[in-house]
């Protein structure tokens, strides 16, 4: 797991990336969490910490030129950010509430139109 606070197979992803000549980037806490929103404001998904390490590498290696900008390149994100929510805690905005009506839903809509989420 590559993630927030505790890197556990950080060793093992080193070595690997040694052992195939690939590359890798080290990121910040700031830089996992903004790479999480980008996908949440940009593709509608909220991934969780370890897909926010996945992109936040990947826009490094191509910000350095590792990556071509016009390359083809898979990113994986495979886990789901309700699993690690605490991350975001005080770093974004708070979800809406919407209750099961269209009335509820065009309420948050509206405030999110605003400017407010």
């Amino acid at each position: 797991s590559l993630a927030i606070g505790n890197p556990a197979d950080g060793y093992y992803a080193t070595k690997v990336i040694e052992e195939s000549g690939g590359y890798g980037e080290d990121v910040s806490d700031e830089e996992i969490i903004d790479a999480i929103k980008l996908l949440a404001k940009t593709e509608g998904i909220f991934a969780e910490t370890a897909g926010g390490v996945t992109l936040a590498s990947a826009i490094k290696l191509i910000k350095s030129g590792r990556i071509k900008k016009d390359e083809l390149t898979v990113i994986c994100i495979t886990g789901n950010g309700l699993k690690t929510q605490e991350a975001l805690i005080g770093k974004t905005v708070e979800p809406y509430h919407v209750k099961p009506n269209i009335a509820s839903f065009e309420e948050a809509l509206k405030k999110i139109e605003e400017g407010g989420g």
